[in-house]
């Protein structure tokens, strides 16, 4: 295999990325990103022509839950932990002058 990527490359690739490589990791890194491209390469020879375009090869479905009203806890029990409150409202210091 004919190495698609040179040193300099691999060193610029490893600085966007703020790592520090040896040589040897250098001359790896070299090799498997090499590898990478070509196998690209080979996926680009395949006829995808009567593929459609899709965005997923997963099922969509809607991972929410619907949105239904609910009772909610009474104010006391909301406010019963809090260190301060006033009425039914939480009192927190003033965080604007």
């Amino acid at each position: 295999m004919a190495d698609k990527l040179g040193i300099a490359e691999v060193e610029h690739i490893a600085e966007l990325a703020k790592l520090g490589l040896t040589e040897g990791e250098k001359q790896t890194f070299q090799e498997q990103l090499s590898a990478i491209l070509e196998y690209f390469e080979t996926l680009q020879r395949v006829d995808t022509s009567a593929i459609s375009p899709t965005a997923t090869v997963l099922a969509i479905s809607s991972v929410m839950r619907a949105d239904e009203v609910q009772p909610s806890l009474a104010p006391e029990c909301v406010l019963a932990n809090a260190p301060a409150w006033e009425g039914d409202s939480f009192k927190v210091q003033a965080v604007l002058e």
